[in-house]
Formats: C-alpha cells, sequence, structure tokens
C-alpha cells in the first residue's frame, strides 16, 4: 500500500442545463449565460414548479453503448453515462489498454423518480369506482409493467452501466447523500488509488430535482418564488434570495495516479491536493463552523494555508440559511478577500451532479486562467464578507477549494492546485 501516489484529472465530461460537453458549458459559463427556463406544463402557474433548469438537445444515442441499454436507463442515468464517455474521449483513453481489474467506477447518484405516466395505467386499473385498491396492484403490474422496469431506476445502475462500458473490474460504488454525492464520490475514488487498490477510477455525480414526483416528495419549501423571471432566479449569496432552483445534469472525471498518467503520455489538467468529508447537522447552530473546520482539514491534508487558496468555488444554492453558514465560514477561515465563485447561480441545483459540474467549473478556470462570474449576485448581502465575484475575471493562481454540503447534513471539501 502506497498512501502518498499523487492522484491527478485527465479527463472531464459534463451535461448540463447550460451546454452539453465541455466546449459548450465553458463557453456558456465564462458568458453569464442561465439554464433556468419555464416549464411549459406550468407556464400558467405562479408556484415553484414554473421553472427549473432542464439539459436541452441531449441525444443518448450519441454516447451510450449499445445503444440497446438506453431502454433501461432513465435520463439522470443517460447523463451519468453521456458524461464518462465525454472524460474518457478527453483523457484519450484507450479503453482496450486499460488492466480491467485495475480500473474502477464510483457514482454519486440518488433514488431516481419515475415518471408517473409509465404506471397510470396500472393505477386505473386498480381504481375502482374512484376508489384505489392496491391489492390488484399484483395483478396488474405484472402485466403492464415491463420486467426491467425498475432498472431503469436503481440508483447504482449509472455506476454499472459505467463500468460495463469501460469494462472496469475494479471496485465500484455508488453513493447516495444529497447533492454533495459527487464530491464524496470524488473522494472514495482518490481513497482508491492512494491506497494502490487501483490506478485509475471512473467518478462523478448524475441525479435531476426537477421530476415532478420528486418535487412533489420533497416540497416546495426550499425553492425561491421568483418565478417570474427564470435566468434571475438562481441568486446564491444576494440579498434577495430566497431558496434555490431545481434542476439536472451530469458531471464525471477521470482520476489517475500521477505514474499511470504519466506512462501512458496524458497531461493532468489538475491534482487532487487534499480533501475532507464530515458531517453536523445542518439545522443546528454550529454548522456553519462544521464547514469552516471542513476547509480547515482539506487544507492541512494539502499541506497549505487559508492563505493560498486563490479562488473558493462554493455550494451556495441560494438558501437563506445554508448561504449564510457558508458565507460566515468563508469570511471566519479565508478572510474577506478570496475570491469566491457560485455557479448555480447559472444552473441551479442538479443533485448528486451539481458538486462535480461545480468544480469541472475549477478544472476549467484552472486550464484556462479565467475565473467565471457568478450571475445574479447584484447586491450581495450586506451581513456577508465576502468576495464574490461578479465580473469574469482572470484566475491569477492555480489553489482552487471547492465545497459542498447537504441539507441533511453532509459536507466535503477537496483541494486542486
Amino acid at each position: 500500500m502506497n498512501s502518498n501516489r499523487e492522484v491527478v484529472i485527465t479527463g472531464v465530461g459534463v451535461v448540463s442545463p447550460i451546454g452539453i460537453g465541455n466546449e459548450d458549458f465553458w463557453s456558456s459559463l465564462t458568458s453569464g449565460v442561465s439554464g433556468v427556463s419555464v416549464r411549459e406544463p406550468f407556464s400558467n402557474s405562479d408556484t415553484a414548479f414554473r421553472i427549473a433548469a432542464p439539459v436541452r438537445g441531449f441525444d443518448p444515442k450519441q454516447f451510450v453503448k449499445p445503444r440497446k441499454a438506453i431502454k433501461i436507463m432513465c435520463p439522470p442515468i443517460q447523463f451519468g453515462c453521456a458524461a464518462a464517455a465525454m472524460a474518457v474521449e478527453d483523457a484519450g483513453i484507450d479503453r482496450d489498454l486499460l488492466d480491467p481489474e485495475r480500473t474502477g467506477t464510483v457514482f454519486g447518484t440518488e433514488t431516481f423518480f419515475a415518471d408517473p405516466a409509465e404506471v397510470a395505467d396500472v393505477f386505473r386499473k386498480c381504481t375502482v369506482d374512484k376508489d384505489y385498491q392496491h391489492d390488484r396492484w399484483g395483478e396488474f403490474a405484472i402485466r403492464e409493467i415491463q420486467p426491467l422496469w425498475m432498472l431503469k431506476y436503481l440508483p447504482n445502475m449509472a455506476a454499472s452501466h459505467i463500468s460495463i462500458a469501460l469494462n472496469a473490474q475494479g471496485p465500484s460504488n455508488s453513493i447516495c447523500q444529497g447533492e454533495v454525492s459527487g464530491l464524496l464520490a470524488l473522494i472514495e475514488a482518490a481513497d482508491l488509488i492512494r491506497r494502490n487498490a487501483v490506478d485509475i477510477v471512473m467518478t462523478g455525480g448524475t441525479g435531476s430535482q426537477m421530476a415532478l414526483t420528486a418535487m412533489l416528495c420533497r416540497g416546495v419549501g426550499l425553492l425561491t418564488k421568483q418565478v417570474s423571471d427564470p435566468e434571475k432566479a438562481s441568486r446564491p449569496f444576494d440579498r434577495s434570495r430566497d431558496g434555490m432552483v431545481v434542476g439536472e445534469g451530469s458531471g464525471a472525471l477521470v482520476l489517475e495516479s500521477a505514474e499511470h498518467a504519466k506512462a501512458r503520455g496524458a497531461t493532468p489538467l489538475a491534482t487532487l491536493a487534499g480533501w475532507c468529508r464530515s458531517y453536523r447537522d445542518s439545522n443546528g447552530d454550529d454548522f456553519q463552523m462544521a464547514i469552516g473546520d471542513n476547509y480547515r482539514t482539506a487544507l492541512r491534508s494539502a499541506d497549505l494555508s487559508p492563505q493560498s487558496v486563490d479562488l473558493i468555488n462554493a455550494n451556495a444554492s441560494g438558501s437563506i440559511l445554508g448561504d449564510r453558514a457558508e458565507a460566515n465560514a468563508i469570511s471566519h477561515v479565508f478572510g474577506p478577500d478570496t475570491p469566491v465563485v457560485a455557479h448555480k447561480s447559472n444552473f441551479g441545483n442538479v443533485g448528486p451532479g451539481t458538486s462535480i459540474i461545480e468544480l469541472i467549473g475549477g478544472v476549467l478556470s484552472k486550464k484556462f486562467g479565467i475565473c467565471p462570474a457568478t450571475i445574479n449576485c447584484e447586491n450581495v448581502d450586506p451581513d456577508f464578507q465576502i468576495n464574490v465575484q461578479s465580473k469574469t475575471t482572470e484566475l491569477k493562481s492555480d489553489v482552487i477549494l471547492k465545497s459542498s454540503f447537504s441539507s441533511t447534513g453532509q459536507i466535503a471539501s477537496v483541494v486542486l492546485r
């Protein structure tokens, strides 16, 4: 075992509300494009259901092989497979040259909510005189629902399909911890490389917060009510924020040991220098302190100080309490001057894929030396002593801290250099 193996990122892929593929995504991010729009079925509504950030123009046939597998993939699984395929291409990987047993897959996912239309006929046949009769379900479900229907929605199927496509026979895992799942999957993947269990891991996250059944299940209490102007609705750190916007998408990365990347002639996009994962009740008064402690531990693991950080890639979703806890943690640990960006201003909360798509924004920032602006933060909350970047500027150095946390208290931070 070698606990000192250096972990590098050699490829990234993204399916997002502001672009499919690295080039389109980066162009939209640096141009201040918003992926939030009116949902046609709810266009006449003034509720939180009216707006969302969907993926547009996505054709799974361009990315998913074999194509027959598409019929047993819900959209988030398709997004994950597509993002992974793009990351493999970006990394210049020849699948046939990989050692299958030294190749792993770790992906952040969630409960994928089914389309109600798929089971509507069964419910109708279980209803007699407007009274739903559960004992009829077994009889009609077997007849009406295709046998492999459940496979479309299982949380582990994203990692399964990606592993099969890559012929990855090493460790395979799925992390389901809300929107922080992607970053937790990345850390688990990096640990596998550090422990010398594998040489290369496909990692990332995928999900959708905008399925109707998901929104009905979770409620709208955390969502913004500012639905009249969709492109302005996601307002992280702004004084007028009142909640988040939901979306969908996926991000994927190829992680390798530095020696493996060098041996095959790959040029790393970034080094994963350090990380931390922790938990604290997000409703507690000490959640702000827990976020700050998470920052410090991640930096210590990278042998860096807060003063070394050139950009903070924040979690900020537009939540009143969440943004407050995070802003106070940032100012307490880093002071008021370190640049901060919040990419959810462009595409909202896309579930387990969020933290990885945001991280990809950081990787591309390092690659091109540019810090994209945080849109819609027109007036930073006066209680926050942080330096939110409202204009696209030059990234003057190369240490980036990416953090994420979930509404249930999981916290994760990684340091790129």
